[in-house]
């Protein structure tokens, strides 16, 4: 990351398959939820190696502990925290996102948190909030209860408010600022100012668009949407994201000075300690070149030669980068 001059790692530290951050409040949570307890946790000295080696690199750490969806990794090392899903009248023994209704959900959230507040010397934690499957607070009979008493009809989306809320008044409490998902934003979650809105989904509704309504509603954005480099695809893909410019959007100045920067995203499904690496390098340094450049910096064949001649220095150095197209770098061949 530095070698790229990316200067911000965002540490998405658990997901629905594991559980590996090390907690020293809750130890259950990876000793009952990460694939191995012994071996593939993150350590409290693991973490702050991390934090460290990066300080010294010039780069903040920012953790995401994704809630309420994402979290069957959380359910074996916290029960009663997870939503018991329904078939007709009776429990199916499925689980569904955290429970938003019970008051010890937030007992948890503010003691795991508070932990989580004083590990990461950042500003800023990122708490997710997206991807949300309302299918089992749907089946069960007690969240259609408290949904009827809220007054929240049959809109799931206003629930999923109610818990970010709650969580982010806890997290605001401990002197932290938050990044969240666009869904936060979608859903009409009452947030902060200072905020940072995550934009993520290209679909139906292009991302420019997101960007657009965001920061016209006064929020700082940050993009990652057209950078998911976990997706691969034949030929020359740094092209794609190289010739993305954030600020392409409708808005005033006032709003594009809100786009705080962007974001080149790496998730695991497919991705391991195999792979990682060549998937990342040089395609990650076309994102960086793009953030780091002004718009009329464009010429792709101009990128073509540097990011060629850098992902050969990243070889020298022991990065093992791929290649962009055909050829070489001289250092192969040359005997030294």
């Amino acid at each position: 990351m530095a070698y790229n001059k990316l200067n911000v790692f965002h540490w998405h530290i658990v997901d629905d398959p594991s559980f590996p951050y090390e907690s020293a409040t809750f130890p259950e949570l990876s000793e009952k939820g990460a694939y191995n307890p012994i071996t593939h946790v993150y350590t409290p000295n693991d973490v702050k190696l991390v934090i460290e080696h990066a300080r010294l690199r010039g780069i903040r750490v920012i953790p995401e502990f994704d809630t309420p969806g994402h979290t069957l990794s959380w359910g074996p090392g916290a029960p009663g925290l997870l939503t018991p899903c329904y078939i007709g009248s009776k429990p199916s023994g499925a689980y569904g996102p955290v429970n938003p209704i019970l008051n010890s959900t937030y007992q948890f959230m503010a003691v795991l948190f508070k932990e989580v507040s004083n590990v990461f010397p950042d500003f800023y934690l990122h708490l997710g909030g997206d991807e949300v499957d309302f299918t089992c607070w749907r089946s069960n009979p007690e969240i259609r209860s408290f949904m009827w008493q809220m007054g929240f009809g049959h809109d799931y989306t206003k629930l999923e408010s109610f818990y970010i809320q709650r969580l982010l008044d806890i997290v605001s409490s401990y002197g932290k600022g938050y990044v969240v998902w666009q869904e936060v934003f979608d859903n009409g979650v009452k947030v902060k100012p200072d905020t940072i809105i995550h934009v993520w989904k290209e679909g139906a509704v292009p991302y420019q668009h997101k960007m657009a309504q965001v920061t016209k509603a006064g929020y700082r954005a940050l993009l990652s949407a057209p950078w998911y480099l976990n997706r691969i695809s034949y030929g020359q893909d740094w092209l794609t994201a190289y010739k993305v410019e954030p600020l392409e959007f409708a808005g005033s100045s006032e709003q594009k000075a809100l786009v705080i920067g962007g974001e080149a995203c790496m998730w695991g499904e497919y991705v391991d300690v195999t792979n990682l690496t060549p998937r990342l390098w040089p395609r990650a340094g076309a994102v960086a070149e793009r953030l780091w450049s002004n718009e009329t910096v464009r010429d792709p064949q101009d990128a073509y030669y540097r990011l060629a001649d850098f992902r050969c220095k990243l070889l020298r150095r022991g990065i093992q980068a791929e290649p962009l197209y055909v050829g070489y770098c001289d250092h192969e061949y040359s005997g030294f």
